[in-house]
């Protein structure tokens, strides 16, 4: 299994979640989340905007379905046609096991 996390603009969330959900995809967490990425935040005049609020999605996917996540994530989180600085990032990792809290009982 692969865990896929997306930290994207808050104003793209929506937009995200209902393309996982098209996509075949409802089961996601979702956080508030600050950061900043290699531009180091953003300057508006004399003001530097280190922390930038973002929202992380996360979802627990099979392999095989990792480029089709990937793919409604990065066509619903950019910014116009191109893209731009601040849009976010994607990081995927294997999943080792799952368990089911009420059950008790591991997951393939």
């Amino acid at each position: 299994m692969i865990m896929v996390r997306a930290i994207v603009r808050p104003e793209k969330t929506s937009e995200v979640m209902s393309a996982l959900l098209d996509a075949g995809y409802p089961a996601i967490t979702k956080m508030e989340v600050f950061g900043r990425g290699k531009q180091r935040g953003l300057k508006v005049g004399n003001v530097t905007y280190d922390e930038l609020p973002k929202e992380m999605l996360i979802t627990v996917v099979p392999d095989e379905e990792k480029d089709l996540v990937i793919r409604a994530i990065l066509d619903s989180a950019r910014t116009g046609e191109k893209g731009a600085f601040g849009d976010g990032k994607i990081f995927v990792s294997t999943v080792d096991e799952v368990y089911t809290v009420s059950s008790g009982t591991r997951e393939a």
